[in-house]
């Protein structure tokens, strides 16, 4: 992933309650408020938070919030047996419940919560309070200094966050990427169904370009049926692959003739009707009396 400097760097930045925001809900340990529950652990460790100190937390207490971040959650298990082997490496980040002070949410480590749900174990948490917008950019950068995240997965919580009222920047803050980034992404996030994209799922192997074709390719087409495959790159690739099908032929144009000569070249498309006009003053005057004609055309249509 980003190494351990990444993480580092992002870590500190969170827990420095220096470099916090001025927008944040400060705590103020010699007036608690709660004496138990998450705020009440909060007004209690708010000396061990600025020694960055970690916490257990029982699991059932903690609830989701921010972005969906990724698309598959069918390796849960399989980390459940690794933590289960190893214990929890790396401690997961939660914020108070703005609306349940007696819990807490996930900030990032969502898999790894899930994962300790399934073993019934105390999770080793560090707990920060956050306001939301200081949340989904905690989480992004988290999946940035990862890189774990593929491409369609990024494109997607790009989305989640416009979608959620976000202004461009802090998106950008979020995934760590400039706005041509963003808007790329966003572009090709929204020419795809979402229904498709989780029938894909995540697809680590394929990138931005392949995306972006199928995106380019789609033309409004839902081929969700088609994501079929054992892996998630074997589904896009299954979708991909309906794509470049080979096309029914187009239906020759009809010539409108005057007098013997051409007049115009009609082609009908399941969607249009491309009308092609040679350049001979014609072309002019019916584009200049077009409203004219479509007015009288809808009157005599009632």
């Amino acid at each position: 992933g980003g190494g351990p400097m990444a993480r580092k760097g992002i870590l500190t930045g969170l827990m420095d309650n220096t470099a916090a925001p001025a927008t944040e809900t400060r705590v103020d340990p010699s007036k608690p408020r709660y004496g138990k529950g998450a705020i009440g652990a909060v007004s209690q460790s708010i000396a061990e938070l600025k020694s960055r100190s970690i916490i257990q937390v029982d699991p059932r207490m903690i609830d989701d919030a921010g972005m969906q971040d990724r698309l598959e959650t069918d390796d849960i298990p399989a980390l459940a047996e690794s933590i289960k082997l190893y214990g929890q490496q790396v401690p997961v980040l939660l914020r108070p419940n703005p609306n349940d002070p007696e819990r807490y949410q996930v900030v990032y480590g969502r898999r790894r919560v899930a994962a300790l749900k399934l073993l019934k174990q105390p999770i080793s948490a560090m707990i920060r309070v956050l306001n939301d917008r200081e949340l989904v950019i905690a989480q992004g950068q988290e999946n940035s200094a990862r890189r774990d995240l593929s491409f369609i997965e990024r494109a997607n919580f790009a989305r989640q966050m416009r979608d959620a009222g976000y202004e461009r920047k802090v998106i950008c803050d979020a995934l760590n990427v400039d706005k041509t980034v963003i808007s790329r992404m966003l572009s090709i996030v929204d020419s795809i169904p979402l229904s498709l994209i989780e029938a894909i799922g995540a697809a680590p192997s394929i990138g931005r370009d392949r995306w972006s074709k199928l995106a380019d390719q789609l033309n409004g087409r839902d081929l969700t049926a088609n994501a079929v495959g054992e892996g998630s790159d074997e589904r896009f690739e299954a979708v991909f692959k309906s794509l470049t099908l080979p096309k029914t032929p187009a239906a020759k144009p009809n010539r409108i003739t005057a007098n013997g000569a051409e007049i115009a070249l009609v082609a009908r498309k399941p969607n249009k009707t491309v009308l092609t006009l040679p350049k001979d003053g014609f072309d002019e005057w019916l584009v200049a009396h077009l409203e004219e004609i479509h007015r009288d055309w809808k009157q005599s249509n009632g």
